[in-house]
């Protein structure tokens, strides 16, 4: 197994390993990995949805999309789908998954079914170092504050509609949830910023305008290009990333192109 940093912000690619027959000692390197890089790229698999449940278990609990409805025996494995008509990609908006849960997941799973022949990358922002380049006012500002988060903001909303359209649940249900804008990661120790783009609305205890600039300004130094890495999908790669410290944005830029992923979700713990 070749582990391989992506650049020195975030992220690492995993090559000549077979999640099929992967043994505990390189399953415990592939663990080691995400909490050091954030996110691993895993080259060159060819697992089914069982597969891909399999090995997301060793990592924590799959859970379920409150969206979508997941594939016929498995509800925990869903389809991020952008068919060659569809102009919005799903999830299209700088985020963390599912921020507005009373307890979020902490991991996601992306396993590449079908990917463009060109575009259709994914950047990754780190937010511990974004956390750490703050000015120390802005950390002791922050470190006690809690930031209001929803599901039903216009801009995330607009990105689930053609697959809530063809696998949506019969619900209209919106959620929301109060979390601390700088979190302490339960494994590693570090604190990171923890606030998403886009589900992140209001900051309690402040004022709607005092509230919106914080936001404003936070949200520009979340994704500076400083903290960020690029993957480019190959069809079998399978990506896994830390919600807990990571922001991440899909690109649409592959326009009359198929783009197929099956996406797993973790159960995570209330953040602290």
């Amino acid at each position: 197994m070749i582990i391989k940093p992506l650049n020195q912000n975030v992220g690492c690619t995993i090559e000549d390993v077979s999640l099929h027959s992967a043994s505990q000692e390189e399953l415990q390197q592939i663990h080691a990995a995400w909490l050091q890089y954030s996110v691993v790229f895993i080259r060159n698999q060819s697992l089914t949805p069982s597969e891909q449940l399999k090995f997301a278990s060793y990592f924590g609990e799959p859970d379920v999309y409150p969206f979508l409805v997941g594939l016929e025996g498995h509800p925990q494995v869903t389809r991020v789908l952008k068919t060659p008509k569809e102009t919005e990609n799903f999830g299209g908006v700088w985020h963390t998954d599912t921020i507005y849960l009373e307890v979020p997941p902490k991991a996601s799973m992306l396993y590449a079914i079908e990917v463009p022949e060109q575009g259709g990358d994914t950047l990754f922002s780190n937010q511990y170092k974004a956390y750490d380049m703050l000015s120390n006012d802005i950390k002791d500002r922050i470190s006690s504050l809690q930031a209001e988060s929803r599901s039903d903001l216009e801009a995330v909303s607009a990105t689930r509609l053609n697959r809530i359209t063809d696998s949506g649940k019969a619900s209209s249900v919106s959620y929301s949830a109060s979390h601390p804008m700088v979190r302490t990661h339960p494994d590693t120790g570090l604190k990171s910023l923890y606030i998403s783009p886009a589900h992140t609305c209001s900051v309690e205890g402040l004022s709607v305008e005092d509230s919106r600039v914080l936001l404003t300004d936070l949200f520009a130094h979340q994704i500076k290009e400083e903290f960020q890495c690029r993957f480019a999908w190959r069809k079998g790669d399978l990506a896994l990333w830390d919600n807990r410290c990571l922001l991440h944005l899909p690109l649409n830029d592959y326009q009359g192109q198929l783009r197929l992923l099956h996406r797993i979700t973790l159960k995570g713990d209330r953040p602290f």
